[in-house]
């Protein structure tokens, strides 16, 4: 990997990329430290140490904007927006016609589609925006400054437009880096903003290497936490690259006096095709109920059947646990439902004269790859599955208050096994041999 990039800095045009690139996101870390007027970010802190620090929604939001949304800062909401509004137009597609044919008509319709998808971010941002106003306005402790009259009038205005802003300015930050800079913006930005959670995480766990001293099982769990990290990068490394191979042979067939076909090739299936789409899926529907939560306060009455319902909710529940690991295996399935077409699969292999050696061209070679990618797709699951509940089962266990964060090095690692990639197809592109060498 080492030797990729310094090879890449050897080439001016991938030299300025990198470098355009570092630019864009020193852009927006600094960005990442601007506060929003009229907010208190020490009270802010507070709030997700008590209420939002035992991983609910506002915790996972946090932890994609880097940290931005417990700061209080014009980033706070971060590309979260813009990652809704791909999820809902990408759906949208399936069931409205003419979105569906924009999908098809290529780079142009991908334009439109693109387009759609930023005003739709607006919205949404600007939803949440004043979502999160109105939880801050709500919530204990004195975090917004100016809460009624003018003032508050003239307080909830800015806060809602910095927040909105915000979000639009990083979009077009991320379409800067994929226009002129190396790898796809949207995915580096968030990149940049878990993998910056990194030096506070070391931090917590210098803190308990030193406080082994007075609790030795600190000693056992330092160790043990960084031994378990290393095992999920391997483990997300390893099921990222696996796929599943669907041998192909393509018949000879000539044309004049030249013979065209005749070649055997496979058809990759990955084991993790969805990503991490499913467990944001999954994310969003399972903290429901920890949002309306939050919203109602003290108003919920302890002991109560809200309250029970509510606590069952909580990410070191083993409700929560269950009810998250099986989201994420049937949004994983509707996700490739969407995504993979088997009739369209097999249509192509018949008009291209290929086929499936030992099956039998239409609707069996259609049922075959169903079948694979049905297996292949439980595979998948399970695996996004234990990623993300194996940091709860593991706090149960080890009764320690931490989160390994299985999405984020899920994401971490996805980006940067694409982004090489990305790299080195680059390279190979201005390696290539002469015809008269």
């Amino acid at each position: 990997m080492f030797e990729t990039w310094r090879n890449a800095f050897k080439q001016p045009e991938l030299r300025k990329k990198i470098l355009y690139t570092l630019l864009i996101l020193l852009i927006f870390r600094i960005g990442s430290y601007i506060t929003v007027p009229f907010l208190d970010p020490v009270a802010l802190q507070d709030l997700f140490k008590t209420g939002a620090g035992s991983g609910d929604f506002l915790s996972y939001l946090n932890i994609m904007t880097g940290g931005a949304l417990s700061q209080a800062t014009v980033f706070a909401m971060s590309i979260t927006p813009y990652i809704n509004a791909s999820i809902i137009i990408q759906l949208l597609t399936v069931a409205i016609p003419a979105l569906e044919r924009l999908q098809k008509e290529g780079s142009e319709g991908h334009k439109k589609i693109q387009k759609i998808t930023r005003y739709v971010t607006l919205g949404l941002a600007l939803i949440q925006a004043t979502a999160f106003y109105f939880l801050l306005k709500n919530s204990q402790g004195n975090i917004l400054k100016y809460k009624s009259g003018f003032s508050g009038v003239f307080a909830a205005i800015i806060i809602i437009a910095c927040f909105t802003a915000g979000t639009a300015l990083v979009v077009w930050l991320g379409d800067r880096i994929s226009e002129k800079g190396l790898g796809n913006g949207i995915s580096i930005i968030l990149f940049a903003g878990i993998l910056s959670r990194g030096p506070a995480a070391f931090q917590m766990l210098v803190g308990w290497w030193k406080m082994g001293s007075s609790n030795p099982a600190y000693y056992f769990y330092v160790p043990l936490i960084v031994i378990v990290f290393i095992a999920m990068v391997t483990f997300i490394v390893w099921m990222t690259n696996a796929e599943r191979r669907i041998p192909v042979s393509y018949a000879k067939r000539v044309v004049g006096r030249k013979m065209y076909g005749g070649q055997n090739t496979h058809i990759p299936i990955k084991v993790n095709m969805s990503g991490v789409m499913p467990i944001i899926f999954a994310m969003s529907f399972v903290s429901l109920p920890n949002m309306i939560a939050t919203f109602l306060g003290p108003n919920v009455k302890a002991g109560g059947f809200w309250d029970g319902f509510f606590k069952a909710f909580h990410s070191d529940h083993w409700v929560y646990g269950l009810i998250y690991f099986l989201l994420i295996i049937a949004f994983n399935y509707f996700y490739v439902a969407i995504q993979y077409n088997p009739i369209e699969i097999a249509n192509n292999l018949r008009k291209n004269n290929g086929a499936i050696p030992g099956i039998r061209p239409g609707k069996p070679t259609s049922d075959f790859i169903s079948r694979v990618i049905s297996k292949v797709t439980l595979l998948g699951a399970l695996f996004l599955g234990l990623i993300a509940v194996f940091p709860i089962i593991f706090s149960m266990i080890t009764k320690a208050n931490v989160s390994l964060g299985g999405t984020s090095i899920l994401i971490v690692v996805g980006v940067a096994l694409e982004t090489m990639r990305q790299l080195e197809s680059q390279m190979m592109m201005r390696h290539h041999k002469g015809f008269l060498e």
